[in-house]
């Protein structure tokens, strides 16, 4: 990777945890950009070079990690609802449990529910909107989400395989 896309990688990073830190501190609606730019130690311009505002810091963040994660599932429909593709979901959910609780307690989870929704549609790919296949994969992220804040806030203490196999027997996979 060339030095440029490193450095500006550096700074993205360093923008997501300082927004993470001062969300701990205060309020989402609380945090100036100047504050943002200050505690990543970034320039306003780097900033601005790759962000149009702090929603934006999150909502790419989301799109991050799916995109890491349609890398590593197999996205054909026909092997959607596989216990491997619901092992992988929780384990991606795990490793950015910080994040995703982050969101969820200061109030963002809808974002992310909204992202995953989007991101699962987009692999089923294009269908009525009142069909009995996009109901399903509504119910399908509502149920593996919901499971996941649970299994996250209560430490995950099981493994995702675990996990997965209970969901899977509870949903007929």
């Amino acid at each position: 990777m060339d030095k440029r896309k490193e450095a500006n990688l550096r700074v993205k990073s360093s923008i997501v945890k300082a927004l993470l830190t001062l969300m701990h501190e205060k309020s989402f609606s609380d945090i100036s950009i100047s504050e943002l730019i200050e505690t990543a130690g970034v320039a306003r311009i780097s900033f601005y070079r790759n962000y149009d505002s702090k929603e934006d810091v999150l909502l790419t963040l989301i799109e991050d990690v799916l995109e890491q994660y349609w890398d590593a599932i197999d996205g054909s429909e026909e092997k959607y609802f596989t216990y491997e593709n619901v092992c992988r979901g929780f384990q991606y959910l795990k490793k950015y449990g910080s994040f995703v609780l982050d969101l969820y307690e200061f109030g963002y989870g809808s974002i992310l529910l909204e992202r995953l929704n989007w991101f699962h549609e987009q692999i089923a790919g294009t269908m009525p909107n009142r069909s009995i296949e996009k109901y399903q994969i509504y119910m399908y992220i509502g149920a593996l989400y919901n499971t996941a804040i649970v299994w996250l806030q209560n430490g995950a203490k099981e493994s995702a395989e675990d996990l997965a196999g209970i969901f899977c027997k509870m949903w007929g996979i």
